[in-house]
Formats: C-alpha cells, structure tokens, sequence
C-alpha cells in the first residue's frame, strides 16, 4: 500500500484554479483500481491519497496529476507493508 501524501506549494485559490481537473484524475485512480481513499488535510495544506498497486505505475500517476504538472503540490509516496487490518479492509494488504 502507499501513502501519497501532497503538499501544496501554491495557494489554495491556485489549488482551486486546478482542482476540477485534479478531481478528474482522482477519479480516474478510483476507475483504474488504485485509489481506496482520498481527502484534504486539516488544515488545508494539500491532501492524501490511500493507494495499492506497482510503484512504478503510481509514480507515473503522480507525475500526470494537473496539481504536479502545474506545480501546485509536490508528493511524497510512502511504501506502507500492511501486516494487520481491521476487518474488511484485507484489501490494503496488496
């Protein structure tokens, strides 16, 4: 599992400038079936993003979001080996 954790290097007006196309590309990590859970921090400093899949594809996401390609936020992708879930959630142990 991966925690992509964004951190936003512009203001959150920027961010909303390019939120709906980032929101696009969210969903389009739900389709594809790496996306499990997503939202803003609180405060509002960027966002997380709950991911399973290969790296290497995911890190190829990341670098399509509108947020990077428009430098509104930069990643940072922490590789998580899920030993113990709750049950129900088996599935973050990919």
């Amino acid at each position: 599992m991966f925690i992509l954790s964004l951190t936003y290097l512009k203001s959150n007006d920027e961010a909303d400038r390019h939120m709906e196309p980032h929101m696009a590309w969210v969903r389009e990590g739900y389709a594809k079936g790496w996306f499990l859970a997503s939202g803003r921090k609180v405060p509002r400093t960027g966002g997380a993003i709950l991911a399973i899949g290969d790296r290497a594809a995911i890190e190829a996401y990341v670098a399509a979001d509108p947020f990077t390609i428009h430098g509104v936020a930069e990643y940072d992708i922490t590789e998580l080996a899920v030993t113990t879930t709750a049950e129900g959630l088996e599935i973050l142990k990919r």
